[in-house]
């Protein structure tokens, strides 16, 4: 585990708290958020999430810079699928777009506290039992499989658990009230659609952090690394979806890319395993190594993407004529 200085962790505390807050002051009007300013919040994330990776690499060193760096992508790569998620709940609820950028900024916040939680419960795990690498390898297979075979789970937003659970805790009305989450109906207080879509995308998180903790795990295994690039990451998926919405389909390539990255962390996770419970002369892959492929895999399913569109659904085949009618046993038919 590296010596983290105890300023470092709070100047991480200081920089989300602060950075949550600037979010919030600004968009605290509803409003539909174009790509102009998308794009330029989501360069702020990217450099926020940067600048603090050379403090890492200043304070506690090379390795522990390119392994914060590595996760931070692998996590960034790895959250696009968490973008389709999010469009699919969107529509699933209707939600008008001036209120999109409010239910992501809270489900932002349920998903670092999650993160924290399951980040913590996984270093912990992995330095006392390191055999559970290979169980965390054949999740990251799994998911592999999954991909290259079309058979993703898919993501019921009115039946996820969150969500039934909400109903019965609290009645939810059917049409919304600007951005608020509970409303006064008879007397009694009732939820809005609004938090019953916050719900969904915690759910939806919690699905995908299966895949998302094991692989971040197989970077570093130090619960600074791991959580504040899975933080960084998380803070820069809002802008990131209004960035790409409307885009992600044209990156078609990119899930085989995500496919090609698990594999080979599935892979350093069993090297890994092995190095630390079989022999030391099993290698392991080093970081600067993982990053390496990880830009190169996503660098490539993005241009193959843009050189090679995905072909428009070909048009339906025509209908088959009308069969003949059966032949008249009484004779031909009587001309008109």
């Amino acid at each position: 585990m590296l010596a983290v200085p105890i300023w470092l962790w709070g100047a991480f505390a200081a920089t989300v708290i602060v950075s949550l807050a600037i979010d919030l002051l600004a968009h605290r009007s509803a409003h539909v958020i174009g790509f102009k300013e998308a794009a330029a919040w989501s360069g702020l994330w990217v450099g926020l999430a940067l600048t603090f990776g050379a403090v890492v690499f200043l304070v506690l060193g090379g390795t522990a810079g390119t392994e914060y760096t590595t996760a931070w992508l692998l996590e960034k790569s790895l959250s696009v699928d968490n973008l389709f998620v999010f469009a699919l709940i969107f529509a699933y609820f209707k939600v008008p777009r001036a209120y999109q950028h409010r239910v992501l900024f809270f489900g932002v916040i349920g998903a670092l506290v999650f993160r924290g939680i399951f980040l913590a419960a996984g270093v912990a795990v992995v330095s006392r039992f390191t055999a559970v690498l290979f169980v965390f390898a054949a999740i990251l297979f799994y998911s592999v499989y999954k991909i290259l075979k079309g058979e993703e789970e898919s993501f019921d937003p009115g039946k996820s658990f969150a969500v039934r659970l909400l109903r019965k805790v609290i009645p939810v009305r059917d049409t919304y009230a600007g951005t608020k989450f509970f409303v006064k109906e008879a007397g009694k207080r009732v939820a809005t659609p609004l938090l019953a879509v916050v719900a969904a995308i915690e759910a939806a998180d919690l699905i995908f952090a299966v895949d998302s903790v094991p692989a971040v795990l197989a970077v570093s295994d130090d619960a600074f690394i791991v959580y504040t690039s899975n933080a960084f990451a998380i803070l820069g998926l809002r802008a990131l979806y209004f960035m790409l919405s409307g885009l992600l389909d044209r990156f078609h390539y990119l899930s085989q890319g995500l496919a090609i990255i698990l594999g080979f962390i599935g892979v350093k996770l069993v090297l890994q395993a092995c190095h630390k419970l079989i022999s030391d002369s099993v290698p392991e892959i080093p970081s600067p190594v993982s990053l390496a492929v990880i830009v190169v895999v996503l660098a490539v399913s993005v241009l193959l993407s843009m050189r090679r569109p995905a072909s428009a659904d070909p048009d339906p085949p025509p209908e088959p004529p009308p069969e003949p009618p059966p032949p008249n046993k009484h004779g031909p038919p009587a001309r008109p």
